[in-house]
């Protein structure tokens, strides 16, 4: 009798079925996450593409044997790592354009549409709370308080000890709290959130706005 292979068996084999399915059960906790380490909507959206063509060429490390559930911490930590380049990259092409001359100034007349303007306001605040954390505190914020990992979970996507993730999510913390008190700091729901609060945005029927195509290129080409 045939024995049908896990989802994760069909992961590290190549299937772009399953691989299609990752996507469609993950994308948008890594797009969330991709934005929370960025700050940006646009950069998110990338950090989805390549954490997706990253886990399909790092599919033959899924342990088969694992629990289905741990594919997202497996993703996540992905996504970590694409985040940290992207940021990386990112601040070698702005200092690339400030050695440029001044473009000259054009009016963006969208912003005066307020449904933008709150938009913008959000990310704003984001970005302070972020910018007061170094980036392996923001990193376990982001795993932990938005995205809901536990500190197991978290541990494994940044590949250390789960000490580790305890000592640096306290100091986070206690280093937001600490601006809010002062007056300092006036963050989003979830930047300082209790201990244990799951505050990753609900999720809906709609997809994030990033083609999956991309995601599944390389497997279905390989299925040919």
């Amino acid at each position: 009798m045939r024995v049908e292979m896990s989802v994760r068996g069909r992961i590290r084999a190549g299937d772009p079925e399953a691989f299609r399915q990752l996507f469609d059960d993950h994308a948008r906790s890594v797009y969330n996450h991709g934005f929370r380490l960025t700050g940006d909507w646009s950069v998110a959206e990338d950090v989805v593409s390549l954490t997706f063509l990253e886990a399909w060429r790092l599919r033959d490390r899924v342990d088969v044997g694992g629990e289905a559930g741990a594919l997202r911490p497996w993703l996540l930590g992905i996504a970590t790592n694409v985040a940290r380049n992207v940021r990386r990259a990112t601040r070698r092409y702005a200092g690339a354009l400030a050695r440029l001359p001044p473009p000259e100034v054009v009016p963006d007349f969208a912003e005066e549409v307020a449904g933008r303007l709150r938009d913008r306001e959000r990310l704003a605040r984001v970005r302070t709370a972020l910018a007061a954390l170094r980036q392996p505190e923001r990193e376990v914020l982001a795993l932990c308080v938005w995205s809901g990992l536990d500190y197991a979970e978290a541990a494994a996507a940044l590949g250390v000890p789960v000490g580790t993730v305890r000592s640096r999510l306290s100091r986070a913390r206690t280093k937001l709290h600490k601006l809010v008190g002062a007056g300092r700091l006036d963050p989003p729901r979830g930047v300082v959130a209790p201990p244990g609060e799951n505050t990753e945005p609900p999720g809906g029927r709609g997809q994030v706005s990033v083609d999956r195509t991309i995601a599944v290129r390389f497997a279905q080409e390989n299925a040919r």
